[in-house]
């Protein structure tokens, strides 16, 4: 391995995730029953043996600064292994981070003093594995300048995306984001190449480009003014991570695995995929775990009540209740009657007597009342404060703690 430099951008906003990102940046919103978004790419970095991180942080990142301070503590006596987040440190002028190159040209004193040959710009808002090393290998053995990840995505949704034509070695020839039509696959007419989000450069072509673009009015973006720009100019290529392989990945797995959590129908979705008894992502890979953030607190408790397919945060009690194919957080408690099925209910939430949570996503903190119907259709919600997605998902934003916060904000 090259010595390499990973930075990890999570300063986004979120917008299409609200109410879930109202006090929170979309990195740190809770996923599954122990997780935030961006333990999955901290995850990634750390299992493929890459323990220098920078996390770039901007919008409402208080949580996400306490989420991982308090989880990704890997340094100590060994040299250079760190996960440090970074706030905008205005170093150059007075503005905050204006897009994504900005927020890394912002910081380029960070690349000068560690000096990697490499550096790795990953986003924050994925949930996926990958070993980085097949990426690197690959750019190495391209002898590229960029190389960009990239997977097949059916062409009706190739304008959420940066699409890229490549040559037969993974070359790039042209890279248009989000374009209203897409060029397809040779091959392969329903399906169009995108990027996803995640680079690895030569540590002085990130250099030159960044200094480049900091000079002239743009995006300041990756996806929309650097990679497009620099397809004639530099060895550009895209590693297809639809042949990626990861250790310990089971056959009953969706292959290549890798969703983009953005809005609350995918953000439900992906944790949906993680249930069942095949499931199409499955939590349970010793060889490559997604880490998670140790909490203090009794074993999950089941008192009485049916339960099925289901995962359950420490800390959370059960007792004569219905949860089918749910997923619980810690601290969780669902009081007798209550039905709590196909939902997402969040740390320290309380589930009342009697009460149906039905497609649901309850954020933390939250006392839903006897009764409450917080389902599709109805509109008996006791008074909570309810977002109704456009995919018919209920959604209640996080509520207040009753006293002092718990470990995990």
């Amino acid at each position: 391995m090259p010595r390499v430099l990973g930075i990890v951008m999570a300063g986004g906003r979120g917008d299409r995730l609200q109410p879930l990102t109202r006090s929170r940046s979309k990195a740190a919103v809770p996923f599954g029953a122990r997780h935030r978004i961006i333990d999955y790419v901290l995850s990634n970095f750390v299992n493929s043996g890459i323990y220098a991180l920078y996390v770039l942080v901007q919008y409402k990142s208080q949580s996400l600064i306490e989420h991982v301070s308090g989880t990704w503590r890997i340094g100590g006596r060994l040299p250079e292994t760190f996960v440090t987040v970074v706030p905008p440190q205005m170093r150059g002028g007075e503005s905050w981070y204006r897009g994504t190159a900005d927020a890394v040209f912002q910081n380029l004193n960070l690349i000068r003093d560690f000096g990697p040959e490499l550096v790795a710009v990953f986003g924050a808002d994925h949930v996926y594995r990958m070993d980085l090393r097949h990426m690197i290998q690959f750019h190495l053995a391209s002898r590229a300048d960029v190389s960009v990840a990239a997977r097949p995505v059916p062409l009706a949704e190739a304008s959420d995306f940066g699409i890229m034509t490549t040559a037969a070695d993974g070359r790039i020839n042209a890279f248009a984001e989000k374009p209203r039509s897409a060029e397809p696959i040779p091959g392969d007419p329903s399906s169009a190449l995108a990027s996803m989000g995640n680079y690895v450069f030569a540590t002085e072509v990130l250099v030159d480009v960044l200094r480049e673009d900091a000079a002239r009015q743009s995006d300041h973006d990756f996806g929309r003014t650097i990679i497009p720009e620099q397809v004639r100019r530099q060895r550009l290529f895209a590693y297809n991570f639809r042949d990626h392989r990861v250790p310990g990945v089971r056959p009953h797995e969706e292959p290549a695995y890798w969703r983009d959590v953005g809005t609350i129908r995918s953000y439900y979705e992906a944790q949906m995929d993680q249930l069942g008894a095949a499931p199409a992502f499955d939590l349970d890979n010793p060889r490559w775990p997604i880490f998670a953030r140790s909490a203090e607190g009794p074993p999950a408790r089941i008192l009485s009540g049916e339960i099925e397919d289901s995962m359950f945060g420490e800390g959370t009690t059960v007792e004569d209740a219905r949860v089918v194919r749910s997923i619980l957080g810690r601290g969780v408690r669902v009081a007798p009657g209550a039905i709590v099925a196909g939902s997402i209910v969040m740390d320290h939430t309380e589930i009342g007597p009697g009460a149906r949570v039905m497609r649901a996503i309850v954020d933390r903190y939250n006392t839903v009342p006897q009764h409450a119907r917080l389902e599709p259709g109805s509109e008996d919600t006791a008074g909570l404060e309810v977002h109704r997605d456009p995919s018919g998902i209920v959604v209640v934003p996080r509520g207040e703690p009753a006293g002092p916060l718990p470990q995990a904000v």
